[in-house]
């Protein structure tokens, strides 16, 4: 699957300086200064426009992730890939919904040297922001089934999740979140989608790992059992009789 930058946003900034052109030439007196603040005017709009039409690349395949986005040129095998996540985070303090990103967690054997300023929603792990997906033209949901058909259990599609403090059990307390996560769990088995199941055993799993890793006397209902049997049955469903 190949992504399709978007124009919108092209068009719309390119509308605001064709309004903001009016007042430069109509509201200001003739003279170099006009034409001055004309010239840094059309200057921005140029750097604007070669800023919106570079190079993009973002094709999804079984090699891995084609990519001309964040500093990357090349395609990143699918063994460089630890994870790749979809993540939209639920808005707080009246905030607009922010747009859903790509983000992309290196493996250990990874070559890819860019600054990894994002972090999984998931585990806390640092990540690199590959893309809002409010810059292509595809929707989300499109872009997750192909990231679930190529990259399997390396894929977890995170949007609308809390976000995560490092370190510690997702947000809120330990039984809200095993309140949240029971359906979720329930539904990956019944789905009959390894993918599906794979990557929520993922998160289990990490969560098992963070929470084993914890003093005993931490003031919070111990999980352990409750996960490890979760995991337990998301990964037996794999397993087909013989």
């Amino acid at each position: 699957m190949e992504l399709r930058r978007s124009r919108q946003t092209l068009w719309s900034g390119l509308a605001i300086f064709l309004v903001g052109m009016a007042p430069l030439l109509y509201l200001t007196p003739s003279s170099t200064v006009r034409w001055a603040f004309v010239g840094l005017w059309m200057l921005a709009a140029g750097v604007f426009v070669a800023y919106q039409l570079r190079p993009f690349r973002f094709r999804i395949g079984a090699d891995g992730l084609d990519l001309r986005v964040a500093g990357i040129d090349r395609l990143v095998a699918w063994a460089e890939i630890e994870a790749v996540v979809l993540d939209q985070p639920l808005p707080s303090g009246g905030r607009k919904q922010r747009a859903a990103s790509v983000l992309l967690v290196p493996a250990t054997a990874s070559t890819i040297d860019r600054r990894l300023t994002g972090r999984s929603p998931v585990d806390g792990r640092p990540a690199l922001v590959l893309l809002d997906l409010d810059q292509v033209q595809q929707p989300p949901g499109e872009v997750a089934a192909a990231l679930a058909h190529f990259g399997g259990s390396r894929f977890t599609d995170a949007r609308q999740r809390a976000p995560q403090r490092s370190g510690a059990l997702p947000d809120l307390d330990a039984l809200s979140w095993l309140s949240d996560l029971t359906p979720r769990v329930q539904k990956a088995l019944d789905s009959g989608d390894a993918a599906q199941r794979q990557a929520l055993k993922t998160e289990v799993d990490a969560a098992l790992a963070r929470l084993s890793e914890e003093p005993a006397a931490s003031g919070r209902p111990r999980m352990d059992k409750v996960l490890k049997a979760m995991s337990d049955a998301l990964g037996a469903e794999d397993i087909k009789p013989g």
